[in-house]
């Protein structure tokens, strides 16, 4: 799974083959999980994260994209 990204404590990667899903990235810190369609910038799942945080993301998702 190659990491694309690192901000502080914090990796956003994907997997090579994720097949019969649209296109999507992961973002893990500790145990915390989230997974966001690039898209339409949805989260598709999360575990771990507060609500404020999950809006970080897919804002820097939508930047990184």
């Amino acid at each position: 799974m190659p990491t694309i990204l690192r901000i502080g404590a914090f990796r956003f990667y994907f997997y090579r083959h994720e097949p019969n899903e649209p296109p999507h990235i992961h973002v893990d810190r500790g145990e915390a999980t989230i997974k966001i369609w690039l898209d339409s910038l949805e989260v598709a799942k999360s575990r771990g994260f507060r609500a404020p945080e999950i809006g970080d993301f897919v804002k820097l998702v939508e930047e990184h994209r």
